[in-house]
C-alpha cells in the first residue's frame, strides 16, 4: 500500500504516468498497474485518463492529501526506529531562495557537527517551489519569506530579517553616498534576479511605490550571476545585506542601504506541518531555533 501511495505522490509531480513511473523506478504498465489497484481497493477512481494524464478526481485529491500524511508518518517513523538503534543518520534534503542560500550553513555547520553521520542535499528554488516540494515530500525543510507570502500547510522558525542594499561601483551616480532612496534607486539601470523570485516581487513592489518601473537591463535566476556583473564596476543591483557581505565586496563596490520607506521581510526555515516530525526535520529545526537567538 505505501509504495503505491507512492506511486500516487510521484504523479502529482510530475503530471506524467512515463515520467512519474521513471521517477519511482519501475516500468510504466507496473506503474499503472499500480495505481489501478489501489483504485480496485479503494473501491473509488483516483485518476481521469485518455491517452495522457487528465488530473485527479476529486475522491483522488482527498486521497492525495492522505498519501502525504501516511507516506510523511511512515518514513518518519522508519527514521526515529533507525535513530534509535543507530543514531541519527540519513540524507537531509533543503530547499532555499537564491537570496538565502548563503545562510545555509550556518544551519549545516553545526548540525554536522552534533550528527555527522547525515548528509545533505541543497537546492537553489523559488519560493512557491519550496512549498510546493513541501507538499510532496521531495525536501525535508525550506528556506524562505516567511511573513511575505501565505505559507499554506507549513509551520517556521524566523531567523533573520532581510534588509536591502544597493550595490554599485564607488564611481557610478550614487557610489558616493551614505543612504539612498528606494526613488533614486527606480530611476537607475539596474540586474535583478528574474521575476518569478518572490525578492524580485518584493523589490518590484518597493520600486513602484517610489514611482519607478522596473525595467533591468539584466535578469538572472541566480544571484552569484547578478554578483559578477555588479563586480564589473558597470552593473548595480538590489541585494539583501547579508547575502552582500556574504559575497565579500571589492575596494571599488560599495554597500549602500536603501531607505524611505524602510524595507524589512523575515526569512526562516519552513517544515511540513505534521507531528511527529521525522527525527532529521526535528533536529533541523532545534538548530534553526539555536540559530535565531544567535542572529536576534
Amino acid at each position: 500500500m505505501i509504495d503505491k501511495l507512492e506511486f500516487l505522490m510521484a504523479l502529482a509531480r510530475e503530471q506524467n504516468f512515463g515520467k512519474a513511473a521513471e521517477q519511482c523506478g519501475v516500468t510504466q504498465p507496473t506503474f499503472s498497474a499500480g495505481i489501478k489497484s489501489l483504485e480496485d481497493t479503494l473501491g473509488v477512481m483516483l485518476v481521469q485518463r485518455s491517452s495522457r494524464f487528465l488530473g485527479f478526481t476529486a475522491e483522488g485529491e482527498r486521497v492525495l492529501d492522505w498519501a502525504r500524511r501516511i507516506v510523511g508518518d511512515t518514513r518518519a517513523m522508519r527514521q526515529e526506529v533507525a535513530a534509535l538503534k543507530h543514531g541519527l543518520a540519513g540524507h537531509l534534503r533543503i530547499a532555499a531562495i537564491p537570496t538565502a542560500l548563503a545562510m545555509v550553513s550556518a544551519l549545516t555547520t553545526p548540525y554536522r557537527a552534533k550528527h555527522p553521520h547525515v548528509k545533505f542535499t541543497i537546492l537553489s528554488s523559488t519560493s512557491v517551489e519550496i512549498l510546493s516540494m513541501l507538499e510532496n515530500l521531495e525536501v525535508d525543510a525550506g528556506l524562505t519569506y516567511v511573513d511575505n507570502e501565505p505559507l499554506g500547510r507549513a509551520r517556521s522558525v524566523p531567523l533573520y530579517p532581510e534588509q536591502y542594499r544597493l550595490l554599485t561601483s564607488e564611481s557610478s551616480p550614487l557610489g558616493d553616498r551614505d543612504t539612498v532612496t528606494w526613488a533614486e534607486v527606480s530611476r537607475i539601470p539596474l540586474c535583478l534576479l528574474t521575476p518569478d523570485m518572490q525578492n524580485r516581487r518584493i523589490i518590484n513592489r518597493l520600486l513602484r511605490a517610489a514611482g519607478g518601473e522596473p525595467e533591468p537591463t539584466l535578469e538572472s535566476n541566480s544571484m552569484i550571476v547578478l554578483f559578477s556583473h555588479v563586480r564589473t564596476g558597470r552593473w548595480a543591483s538590489v541585494m539583501p545585506e547579508k547575502l552582500a557581505d556574504t559575497l565579500g565586496l571589492t575596494e571599488k563596490l560599495r554597500s549602500i542601504p536603501i531607505i524611505e520607506p524602510a524595507a524589512v521581510h523575515m526569512i526562516g526555515l519552513v517544515v511540513p506541518s505534521r507531528e511527529p516530525m521525522t527525527p532529521l526535520t526535528a533536529a533541523l529545526v532545534a538548530e534553526a531555533k539555536l540559530l535565531a537567538a544567535e542572529l536576534a
